[in-house]
């Protein structure tokens, strides 16, 4: 190539007076730069970045043997795997747009299902958009974001959407909620009542192909998405988004068979933890909004253990589709230089504590998988128990892109993880629930989580402490925050937790 750049500029040189030589040698550069900037744009790894709703750290990759997750296992065994890793709020809408924009539920004030971002924060570059701004194209499908509250600015053009697929596909499921929503008219509901009053029943199994359902046609979208985009010269980021484990827990028959109901354990601690905060924990009324779930009180254990046995097939629905996608990015040749990550967007009860659903601090709604694999990772296979949190997710994205952090974000790169998962990192992932004008401030450490609950009306006064030592209780059934046995701790984590995460990132940097 230089050898023939050289005799150009030489011959250029020589007839300086050919005009002719001179529209051929400008030509010459103009396509060696517009070759040259394809192939750096081919050079950069794309982002399949995928999300799963309501999914609990329970399948094969993190120790649970039953679980069938085969396609996530081996995922799993060619990236890392944070066992330890939360989101910053257990509820839909506040986790999701604190892992898109990379800023805690205090900064972007959403703490709710009712508040969008760009409210508070206008101006905010998600991740997604970060990536678009460097010249990637970036495509969402499914639940990214909350439903209703999307962001046109994190895409290069609306969001894909199936041609088919449904949550419910049972007739008489349909008829019945048809039922409901006249009756429900009838008596003057409107919108998000109105929906509430229509739910179906919370589990369906039909014996039908995936694509019948919403995430099975989600990932058939998935796939012939990438198909299209491996033709393309721009990199890609392609966030999909699948709605199972979410209620209701619909999916194929062929799932629902892969478990035996009556092999399916109940929660064995379906009573409220010794000493917990009177608001620490709900009545989860998201479920008794489902058909045939009683107003009030426990479920029966008939109940619990088609709710348990629904959640799990819903799972195996997931992880199969999730297996297709990863097929589709393996056959189109971009497997070796995509970044996945594969997220939850918060974890879930199955009857612990005597509840269900989302919508606390207590580690089992807060704590969700994340798997991710980058190309050219030196450590695979890794399961790494030190705490993440989901703002972590956004710049190691960035590093893992080599690109700029923005200046907002308020997580810490986890990227060096993968490479050297022994290598030092943060003490500590924070957490929150409000409860009124209480708010529950929970930080959980490798062994610890320790929650204050504080009054915002009265310039943060603690209204109670929580304290569970994961290593005795790791079902969180008793808070010791009244035992002297844990007097010296109990200094260190209100010192920590004082500092908040901005002191965590503090101690890492100095490490």
């Amino acid at each position: 190539m230089s050898q023939v750049m050289y005799a150009m500029f030489s011959s250029t040189h020589s007839f300086r007076s050919s005009h002719i030589v001179r529209h051929m040698t400008l030509r010459f550069v103009c396509c060696f730069f517009i070759t040259l900037i394809s192939v750096v744009a081919k050079s950069q790894p794309n982002v399949l970045f995928i999300a799963v709703d309501d999914l609990r750290p329970e399948l094969g990759c993190f120790g649970c043997e039953h679980i069938h997750s085969p396609h996530l296992d081996k995922l799993a065994s060619r990236g890392t795997v944070f066992l330890n890793a939360h989101c910053q709020q257990a509820v839909c809408s506040p986790s999701r747009t604190s892992l898109m924009t990379g800023l805690r539920p205090d900064s972007t004030k959403v703490w709710d299902l009712n508040t969008h971002f760009r409210d508070h924060v206008p101006d905010v570059v998600t991740v997604s958009q970060h990536f678009k701004d460097h010249g990637y194209q970036s495509i969402s499908m499914g639940k990214i974001y909350h439903g209703g509250f999307d962001d046109v600015p994190s895409w290069s053009e609306p969001a894909l959407k199936p041609g088919t697929g449904s949550r419910y596909v049972l007739e008489k499921n349909i008829t019945r909620m048809d039922e409901r929503k006249r009756a429900a008219r009838k008596k003057g509901l409107k919108g998000k009542d109105l929906s509430r009053a229509s739910r179906g029943p919370p589990t369906e199994s039909a014996e039908v192909e995936d694509e019948k359902y919403s995430d099975g046609a989600i990932a058939t979208l998935a796939v012939e998405t990438i198909q299209q985009l491996s033709d393309a010269d721009q990199p890609f980021f392609l966030a999909v988004g699948f709605q199972n484990p979410h209620l209701p827990f619909n999916s194929p028959k062929k799932y629902w068979e892969l478990y035996d109901p009556q092999a399916i354990d109940l929660a064995t601690n379906p009573f409220v933890p010794k000493n917990a905060y009177s608001k620490a924990l709900t009545t989860f009324g998201e479920l008794r909004n489902y058909e045939g779930i009683p107003a009030k009180g426990p479920l029966d254990e008939e109940a619990s253990r088609k709710l348990r046995h629904g959640y799990y097939a819903a799972v195996s629905f997931i992880d199969a589709c999730i297996g297709r996608v990863l097929k589709g990015l393996e056959e189109s040749g971009l497997s070796e230089n995509t970044i996945v990550v594969v997220w939850g967007d918060h974890g879930w009860k199955l009857g612990e504590h005597g509840c269900w659903c989302k919508h606390t601090n207590v580690q089992l709604d807060t704590r969700s998988p994340l798997i991710v694999v980058a190309p050219q990772q030196k450590s695979v296979g890794e399961a790494i128990a030190s705490p993440v949190e989901f703002v972590d997710i956004y710049p190691t994205l960035c590093d893992l892109a080599g690109f700029d952090k923005p200046r907002h974000l308020e997580g810490d790169s986890f990227a060096k993880l993968l490479q050297t998962p022994s290598c030092p990192w943060k003490r500590a992932a924070f957490s929150q629930y409000p409860r009124g004008n209480i708010m529950g401030y929970s930080m959980t450490t490798d062994r610890f989580r320790y929650t204050l609950w504080v009054d915002q009306k009265k310039d943060n006064e603690v209204v109670f402490a929580e304290l569970y030592d994961h290593r005795k209780d790791p079902q969180e059934n008793e808070n010791v925050i009244n035992s002297h046995l844990y007097a010296t701790e109990i200094k260190r984590l209100e010192k920590w937790h004082a500092e908040g995460w901005q002191g965590t990132r503090r101690a890492l940097k100095s490490k």
